[in-house]
């Protein structure tokens, strides 16, 4: 099947919600007419699960002498949004639970009299032939939004954003907002009750009203074409079916200026021929400023246009073969102990990858911010992008499965216009069984159809060393349906060498491209040591395990990449050493002051020695 008949069907199964179930978020929301709700909201912390029982959504005040109310948002705990609520009071820490969040949106020049210390957001009322939407950006984990004591939308999943229409439910005056929001862990949740990284609680991402005119773009994805370096394709999809109706496409650095007609569904596609085109590059970004225009609305974007392929076990981008020098990270400011949720974070994160001389990041384990991923495009980054299917999960549980359907549906759909993106991912760390593979092919024909241009990843932890064969090697049926196979090993570390590195051979999915997506080991920053004795925990043992894992690698004959394990030291549950861990994974190249290990070095010397191969072929 081609890509716009996937793309069609996949458009189609956007518009249906269930009740009060939140809509995966428009596209391109910072190309709109946006106003921020972002930072202090009023907030109550509730471990007991007691606000909607007490119906504190209501946010009634004693109207008599003989009325009460055993709760208040003002002149209480107020939170920073964007933002988590372990980094913002130290008894929220370790919180796992309920707090709900508020603020007043105040409609009209007249200003009501409200408690002194409310949270207050002065909003226009939507306009004739105008509609108006409230956007979260992410809430982890899940949320219930209510408007004047009316629940309006439910969202379950920590990463991926969400909107609901608010326009038709404001009045005159004031309107309370509340978001009762849950970071609980629960064994169906995604990622489940198990998972090595801090569970951030709160609304963590930018939260916006957006106005649009009665109909309006809902989604369009603008790529090259299926068959042509050439021509560009666009797919549109409108709020509501209209027939006939004309959409226009700007690019005026191409000199396009096209017109679309919509089908009875609101649908419509065209292509384009251009000459000259600049292909966005990694460590070559090139993007083109876009407009779209409907109906009175005009959307802004800046879209970069690549290829990304699979050449026996090469992977290609715009026809030159390229090796993946990746880093990951947290979306974690390990510095101020928080969730980065800023431009400003992005950038901080991002500077550290471009000083270790990667040209990937492998955004671990789920969708992280949309400031990261466009700064990433703007500077040259290739970007792995994956939801967070990460051990534990009931794969026999069909709910489960919904709800992981409903999160690579919100991830692709958000980010697949971003060029950056070159490959999705759609697990880490499973073990093969009939349901799981089940579970996982169905996921990965649900994100094909989404999005056909990108390659598709899952990270694997099940290779082993078998001295009978003397070799490395996964059984895995479902490796078989990916485009690209990796591997989490951590040799040296979790498993003990069986032989001198430079020695031992890999026998992994010869016939496809092998990345290792995973490798390494703890080092608290400033400790020396043994470099033999793992429990040594010195900077010395985790530069010689990166420089033997290396000489490991020399012998992979389909690799295509690494992504040493991790790029800062970040906040973990799983890690107890009250000496050398603290509450923190170790594992980073830097420490969590943002300080660098010895094994940085090897690492930054390993890929500019790459890089360096790369130019001259």
């Amino acid at each position: 099947m081609k890509l716009h008949a996937l793309l069609a069907a996949a458009l189609l199964g956007l518009s249906a919600t269930a009740p009060l179930a939140a809509r995966p978020a428009m596209t391109n929301v910072y190309g709109r007419d946006c106003q921020s709700l972002n930072g202090k909201w009023a907030a109550i912390v509730d471990p007991y699960d007691q606000g909607v029982p007490k119906e504190i959504f209501l946010n009634r005040t004693p109207q008599n002498d003989t009325e009460f109310f055993e709760y208040a948002f003002e002149g209480g705990l107020r939170l920073e949004v964007p933002g988590d609520w372990n980094s913002q009071r130290p008894e929220l820490e370790y919180y796992e639970g309920t707090v709900w969040y508020a603020r007043h949106l105040v409609v009209g020049e007249t200003v009501p009299q409200l408690p002194e210390g409310a949270c207050v957001t002065p909003v226009a009322a939507p306009r004739d032939g105008e509609r108006l939407f409230l956007y979260f950006g992410a809430v982890n984990y899940r949320c219930n939004v209510y408007l004047n004591g009316e629940k309006i939308a439910a969202h379950e999943g920590g990463f991926t954003p969400f909107e609901v229409e608010i326009g038709d439910r404001l009045h005159e005056g004031d309107n309370f907002l509340a978001v009762e929001v849950n970071n609980r862990r629960t064994p169906d949740a995604i990622p489940a009750l198990a998972f090595d990284w801090w569970n951030y609680g709160g609304i963590t991402r930018d939260v916006m009203l957006v106005r649009t005119p009665d109909r309006y773009i809902r989604d369009y994805f603008l790529h090259l074409d299926d068959d042509s370096d050439r021509r560009l394709r666009l797919d549109v999809e409108l709020s509501e079916p209209a027939a006939g109706t004309e959409v226009a496409l700007r690019i005026p650095e191409l000199g396009v200026e096209e017109t679309l007609r919509t089908d009875a569904q609101g649908r419509g596609s065209l292509t384009v021929d251009v000459r000259k085109l600049q292909l966005w590059a990694p460590e070559a970004p090139y993007l083109y400023d876009v407009e779209l225009s409907y109906g009175g609305e005009s959307l802004t974007d800046r879209i970069g246009f690549r290829r990304i392929a699979v050449d026996g076990t090469k992977v290609l981008v715009n026809g030159r073969e390229v090796f993946l020098r990746s880093i990951s990270f947290h979306e974690e400011i390990p510095q101020r102990r928080g969730r980065a949720c800023t431009p400003a974070d992005a950038q901080m994160l991002l500077s550290e990858v471009r000083a270790l001389g990667a040209n990937m990041v492998r955004l671990a384990h789920y969708p992280q911010n949309e400031h990261t991923v466009r700064m990433a495009e703007e500077m040259g980054i290739l970007l792995w992008e994956e939801i967070p299917i990460w051990q534990g999960i009931d794969f026999s549980d069909a709910g489960t499965e919904d709800k992981a359907r409903e999160m690579l549906r919100e991830m692709i759909v958000r980010d697949r216009n971003r060029c950056a993106i070159g490959f999705w991912g759609v697990a880490n760390e499973t073990r093969p069984s009939e349901p799981r593979d089940a579970f996982l092919t169905r996921l990965l024909e649900l994100g094909k159809s989404l999005d056909a241009s990108r390659l598709y990843v899952a990270a694997f932890d099940n290779v082993y060393y078998k001295p009978g064969s003397d070799r490395f090697e996964m059984h895995d049926d479902f490796a078989q349906l990916l485009d690209v196979v990796a591997v989490n090993k951590y040799m040296g570390w979790y498993a003990p060498w069986p032989k001198d590195p430079s020695e031992l051979r890999w026998e992994v999915c010869t016939d496809k491209p092998l990345m290792i997506s995973e490798f390494g080991g703890e080092a608290l920053y400033g400790q020396h040591g043994d470099p033999k004795r793992a429990s040594s925990w010195s900077e010395e043992y985790q530069e010689r395990l990166c420089a033997d894992n290396l000489a490991m690698f020399a012998n992979i004959p389909n690799l295509v990449g690494i992504s040493p394990w991790i790029l800062f030291d970040f906040r973990s549950p799983y890690r107890f050493h009250p000496v050398n861990q603290e509450g923190w994974n170790r594992k980073g190249l830097l420490s969590d002051r943002g300080l660098r290990k010895k094994a940085w070095y090897v690492i930054r010397d390993f890929y500019q020695a790459k890089r360096e191969e790369q130019s001259r072929k």
